[in-house]
């Protein structure tokens, strides 16, 4: 399968007669889910068709303010010619926001200076159109077998959580690459909701080990760090009561509305 463009414009998408899509597929669905940028109904809708053999979801945008918007996906594929602003642009935000996040540049601008620049601002990959699904797939899981090391080789001391990044070493906590300063209890709090986000933390147990056993303090005093950490966070999403009960760490891009 090949997605781009002819050398006259005309977007168009070919599928091998010989390609055998069982034989690609078999044993190999990933279950990835990228965000696909891209405002050429042409391209896209054929690109996700054919990454959806392979078990890849793709959740997919037209505007570079609508990608940077987006709740953060797995990886990125990005085009450059957006209606709203240069992808380049895009690139470079994204990257600001979330250093690690696998991003693979896709577009029609293949010359040299555009490839070069692309790489230099934090894409991980660089594919010009038109382009073989099979080799875009494979550049795909390249970039997440070498994201997935990075991450494996980040200190024992370092937990990242969506754009949250908390370093036990340092006592230094950072939201989408910003510093947020946090009091001692408000880390302490911090550290033991993320030691198993997702999982309800009772009230008492919070109580114990951010404080102290059988603690006796005021009896508001974890509700006003609750509501302190919520603040600086900047976003009361991440941190969840369960009433009569205690709190949880949640990432918000990870949250479900409807």
């Amino acid at each position: 399968m090949t997605v781009g463009s002819t050398s006259g414009g005309c977007p168009f998408v070919f599928v091998d007669a010989g390609w055998s899509w069982r034989r690609l597929v078999r044993g190999e669905r990933s279950g990835m889910r990228v965000l696909l940028v891209e405002d050429d109904d042409s391209i896209a809708e054929p690109l996700a068709d054919g990454l959806a053999r392979y078990g890849i979801v793709v959740d997919r945008v037209v505007t570079g303010a609508a990608a940077l918007a987006a709740p953060r996906p797995e990886m990125v594929l990005l085009d450059l010619g957006l209606p709203d602003m240069d992808g380049i642009e895009v690139c470079r935000a994204l990257r600001r926001a979330d250093g690690d996040l696998p991003l693979i540049i896709v577009t029609a601008r293949g010359d040299q200076t555009d490839r070069v620049l692309g790489l230099e601002i934090g894409a991980d990959d660089y594919v010009a159109k038109p382009f073989h699904l099979r080799e875009l797939v494979a550049r795909m899981r390249a970039v997440g077998r070498r994201s997935h090391r990075t991450a494996l080789a980040v200190s024992p001391h370092v937990r990242r959580l969506g754009s949250l990044t908390i370093d036990r070493r340092t006592r230094q906590v950072s939201l989408g690459g910003a510093t947020v300063s946090l009091a001692p209890k408000e880390y302490d709090l911090l550290v033991r909701l993320a030691a198993d986000p997702g999982a309800v933390v009772p009230r008492r147990v919070l109580l114990e080990s951010v404080w102290e056993p059988n603690f006796f303090g005021r009896g508001k005093t974890l509700d006003f760090h609750v509501a302190a950490l919520r603040r600086k966070l900047g976003d009361p999403r991440w941190i969840e009561t369960s009433r009569g009960v205690g709190f949880r760490l949640v990432i918000p891009d990870e949250q479900v509305t409807g």
